[in-house]
């Protein structure tokens, strides 16, 4: 486009940038960059919202404050998240400016990630078809439009499954599948008590048809989420476990990790799971924590109770293995008792060992409480919000 001044002026959000035609050439930004190829003012208005060719401005409907952040990007090379915005928010206007995920900082990144696998959108039929006919491409609306159906029937399942909130219907099934995993559990743990052979004698049958229920259960609500999951990955069989006695029982104790499904429906191990999640590079950090002490500490007690060959030698610490045990119990203040320096030197590195414990396990924690406080009030925020949803249905 031939513009009418050298001085072109963008406005975003009421805020003014003013900038030579050769800089909007080549702006590191591709929607500011295609206003020098525009040819007429029609396709000016296809890049901005408004254009006074008197002044020379483009006027951006858009969030002043996010650009002034994709500007100090532009100048330094380095985009991070305004303050206070979603992060979503932001993302939306990166893409807006022709930016993508890989400009921002690491840290970033992992927020956004971490926003965008709790989140999922939803387009209706204007958006795809005005998405599509954007881009030029009017001939596949129809297939955009019967994929979008399709995998909106298959998130709408998905949730029902997986957020017990989201819905009257997932609530129910919700319910159901507490019941069953409780009721499992119950016989499960009966199933250990010394009675249990003289009772399971006289109600056979009840036992039976008890079991084969919540076995159909499971089976077909496993089937179901396989089916609407994202990641259908299968796993092989374990080649260690030979004998089939062996594999059924550990099978059947693996029944327990059931009350791993409750996650679900309670906001406190929701909130541990997501703090988990969020903190396993602090995770890791605090292993190698513990990894590195563990070695320092059990070579030095090996040496100390029984690798001088002193009279009074300590069989307890006859190998470095063996004295890991005792390592591991003393930094994290456990003290069993059941093995324990009984020389001098011994006694003074298990005091060092208790003290350098406690120091560099309370290290990481502090990140990980903070981060289990942020998870705990966004889950809530997100029930609530949840709440409110079905109690204006229920109204309507």
């Amino acid at each position: 486009m031939k513009f009418g001044k050298n001085i072109c002026i963008l406005n975003v959000g009421g805020t003014k940038y003013a900038f030579t035609r050769e800089v909007i050439k080549d702006f590191p930004l591709r929607r500011v960059s295609r206003l020098h190829s525009c040819s007429s003012e029609k396709e000016v208005l296809e890049v901005c919202d408004d254009y006074d060719r008197e002044r020379n401005e483009f006027f951006f409907d858009r969030h002043s404050e996010a650009f002034v952040f994709i500007m100090l990007y532009v100048r330094s090379g380095k985009l991070r998240f305004v303050p206070q915005m979603c992060e979503l928010s932001f993302y939306n206007e990166m893409i807006y400016w022709g930016l993508e995920s890989s400009h921002l900082e690491f840290c970033c990144q992992r927020r956004l990630e971490d926003r965008m696998s709790d989140t999922y959108t939803y387009f209706s039929e204007e958006d795809i078809k005005a998405e599509v006919e954007s881009r030029g491409e009017e001939d596949q609306v129809t297939r955009f439009s019967s994929e979008r159906g399709n995998a909106r029937w298959l998130e709408r399942m998905r949730r029902t499954f997986e957020e017990p909130a989201s819905s009257v219907a997932a609530q129910i099934l919700a319910s159901v599948s507490v019941v069953f995993v409780i009721m499992s559990m119950v016989i499960l743990c009966a199933s250990t008590l010394p009675d249990w052979d003289t009772a399971k004698n006289n109600t056979v049958e009840e036992h039976r048809i008890i079991e084969a229920v919540c076995i159909g259960w499971f089976t077909a609500e496993c089937i179901v989420r396989f089916i609407v999951s994202r990641d259908k990955s299968l796993t092989g069989e374990n080649p260690q476990l030979q004998r089939a006695g062996v594999t059924l029982r550990v099978l059947r104790m693996m029944r327990i990790f059931w009350l791993i499904k409750l996650a679900r429906h309670f906001l406190g191990l929701q909130t541990l799971g997501l703090t988990l999640r969020r903190c396993y590079r602090e995770m890791v950090m605090l292993l190698v924590f513990v990894f590195v002490a563990m070695a320092i500490f059990s070579a030095l007690a090996q040496l100390l109770e029984h690798g001088l060959d002193l009279e009074t030698s300590n069989e307890d610490y006859a190998s470095i293995p063996a004295a890991c045990w005792w390592v591991i119990i003393s930094m994290t203040t456990v003290g069993y008792g059941d093995m324990y320096p009984i020389t001098i030197p011994g006694r003074v590195l298990g005091g060092v060992c208790v003290v350098s414990g406690i120091v560099l396990l309370a290290l990481p924690i502090t990140f990980i409480y903070h981060s289990f406080v942020q998870c705990y009030h966004e889950l809530k925020f997100r029930s609530a919000r949840c709440v409110r949803s079905l109690s204006s249905e229920f109204l309507n």
